[in-house]
């Protein structure tokens, strides 16, 4: 009797196994014909994507006079520089004032929104969350709904029509992003006993901020620098509002004088934006795995 009943037992369990094997070879076939769908999706929307790449950069070095919508799918023939030499002629003046604006830009706006993050995840008082909100609401006011008042305030402090008053002003609005990368990675990555046994042994508040905190940032400082320089090193609205000296302009608005009035020289054109958007491309290239691993750096905790 004993026997049996053990046997009887036992085959629900046998059951059992069988139906989980199976339910895995099912869910593993479902993942294969998912990953075979993702494969074939990306084959379609990869040249989708890269079509205006392709543009851009045959027409570049096209002559001007095949740089046309009728030649726009040809290659370049004959190939020609032409169209570089001559945006780089009337961009590297501009180039220059686009790195004089982005560095300061990018370190002040990331240490600053270092130290808030810091202060926001680490520290409780009254009225914090309060004003994490509030910043958080100066990432979603339009740029358009600002030109009058921050011209009217940069002529006040003597700052209009110079880059060091487009740099204050990508400063104040890179705060709130800034902010809420390094308040969520703070969070997720320093513990806050660290900081408790910091104040213990009798570190002041900036003490822990440069001795603790701020050595193991790095990879928000990735995440907020290619974020940041990206979105100040794109930026045409303040460019042309800020300065409208076009000798004094940052790259990306002296890009719209490459156009004539009359007639419009494409490969000069195009060869001025790939120019122009080389910078971001370098960043992303060489800082790109580590952006990535900032974003993540924290999420399984």
């Amino acid at each position: 009797m004993t026997d049996t009943a053990v046997i009887e037992g036992a085959e629900p369990q046998v059951e059992a196994k069988k139906g989980a094997g199976g339910y895995a070879v099912h869910h593993q076939a479902f993942g294969l014909r998912a990953r075979r769908a993702q494969f074939v999706l990306l084959i379609v929307l990869v040249p989708i994507t890269l079509i205006p790449l392709y543009v851009m950069v045959t027409a570049a070095f096209k002559t001007a006079a095949n740089a046309d919508v009728r030649q726009m799918w040809q290659f370049p023939n004959p190939f020609s520089i032409d169209g570089l030499s001559a945006a780089w002629e009337a961009l590297a003046p501009n180039f220059v004032n686009s790195f004089g604006m982005v560095i300061p830009a990018v370190v002040i706006s990331c240490f600053l929104g270092s130290f808030n993050g810091y202060l926001l995840s680490k520290w409780r008082f009254r009225g914090d969350n309060a004003i994490f909100t509030l910043m958080l609401v100066g990432m979603f006011i339009p740029y358009q709904s600002v030109l009058i008042p921050m011209v009217k305030f940069l002529q006040l402090i003597g700052l209009y029509g110079t880059i060091p008053g487009l740099i204050l002003v990508h400063v104040v609005y890179g705060i709130p992003i800034a902010t809420l990368i390094f308040r969520n990675y703070y969070t997720a990555t320093i513990p806050t006993a660290l900081i408790e046994a910091a104040a213990l042994d009798g570190a002041s508040l900036i003490r822990t901020y440069y001795r603790i905190v701020l050595p193991l940032s790095a990879p928000g400082f990735v995440v907020a620098g290619i974020f940041q320089f990206t979105n100040i090193w794109n930026d045409f609205l303040f460019g042309i509002v800020v300065i409208p000296n076009p000798n004094s302009q940052p790259v990306t608005a002296a890009l719209n004088n490459l156009s004539g009035t009359q007639t419009v020289d494409w490969n000069v054109v195009m060869a001025g934006a790939l120019v122009a958007a080389i910078p971001t491309l370098i960043a992303y290239l060489a800082f790109g795995k580590y952006f990535v691993q900032g974003l993540t750096s924290g999420s399984v905790k």
